[in-house]
């Protein structure tokens, strides 16, 4: 008999249980709306000196820069993110000042607190219904130039988003893997006083 790889032995909200990376999706538009619904959410996470350092770049499937953010995907990538509803670089600012401060200096918390607001994001996306599946095979110096990225903004990751498809659209060795993931217990994770290796 399988195990349900994601059963839970504590109170843990099943939004968090919920929320999967898939890679079928179902080529629907995600409309405008929407998306900002996901953005507003994300925009809502705690950050150092509430410096916000995160940013996202986006285009619909429907737009003239899909096949522009596609091509800057790794070809596995491109594969199966071609039938999202949008796709959304992540970045971070990796400077920051101090509140009314121009004195910029280097950010320690950039990548974790955008990946809070990505976090955030998918959450949402997964109470609207819609699913998010976060990558980092991306060609980042060739989206740099193609988005006029400036240096101190560091990306994080892309993330394809829309409606749930069918595996079948996907080749066989990716459509034994498209379901929900478990994770490490605690015990493996989280330690009472010094790191256990």
């Amino acid at each position: 008999m399988a195990t349900d790889p994601r059963a839970v032995t504590r109170a843990v909200d099943p939004l968090f249980l919920e929320r999967w990376s898939p890679r079928a999706f179902d080529s629907s538009a995600l409309p405008q709306d929407d998306l900002e619904t996901l953005f507003d959410a994300a925009r809502w996470a705690p950050s150092a000196f509430n410096y916000q350092p995160w940013r996202f770049l986006y285009a619909h499937r429907d737009s003239a820069d899909w096949q522009r953010f596609l091509g800057l995907l790794l070809p596995f990538n491109q594969s199966w993110v071609q039938h999202a509803g949008a796709l959304v670089f992540v970045l971070s600012d990796t400077l920051m000042a101090a509140p009314g401060s121009q004195d910029f200096k280097p950010s320690r918390s950039h990548s974790f607190d955008a990946g809070a607001a990505w976090a955030q994001m998918a959450l949402q996306a997964t109470r609207m219904g819609y699913h998010s599946h976060a990558m980092s095979g991306v060609d980042f110096d060739a989206a740099r130039i193609e988005l006029a990225v400036p240096e101190r903004f560091r990306f994080e990751a892309a993330v394809a988003i829309g409606r749930l498809g069918d595996k079948a659209i996907l080749p066989e060795a990716l459509q034994a893997r498209e379901a929900p993931s478990g994770r490490a217990p605690v015990e493996q994770v989280a330690f009472a006083g010094n790191f256990v290796a």
